[in-house]
């Protein structure tokens, strides 16, 4: 059974903003130490790096519904991508615990990209 539907867009440029503006100080605040370090394996890390951004958004509104849910930070989300198998996303903290709340089982994430913009679909299934 589905419990949680969320999707989300973000602009490869306004990530590419953001890291110019703010640089480490953005990075340490949304991504965690993995996703930083598989996006500086790539050329255009904005790219990858927006596709994260944008499945935490997704994540966060599958999850939405109450005080838990909105307290949720951005690093207790997690993309995990190991080399020719699909990215994975990781609930920590009080992510989990709401998935936990929610009865989520299974968490599925898919993520695309094109040079402009990245989407995010998240779906929580229990």
């Amino acid at each position: 059974m589905i419990v949680g539907v969320g999707v989300d867009l973000v602009e490869v440029e306004r990530m590419r903003r953001l890291l110019e503006r703010k640089g480490d100080r953005a990075l340490a605040r949304l991504f965690t130490e993995g996703e930083r370090a598989y996006a500086a394996t790539h050329r255009e890390p904005a790219r990858q790096l927006a596709a994260r951004a944008a499945a935490k958004e997704a994540a966060f509104k599958a999850l939405s519904g109450n005080d838990l849910a909105r307290a949720i930070g951005w690093r207790e989300l997690e993309v995990v991508s190991a080399a020719g198998r699909a990215p994975v996303l990781l609930l920590h903290g009080r992510a989990q615990q709401r998935a936990t709340e929610l009865g989520v089982t299974r968490v599925h994430l898919s993520l695309t990209h094109t040079e402009a913009m990245a989407c995010a679909f998240v779906v929580a299934e229990r």
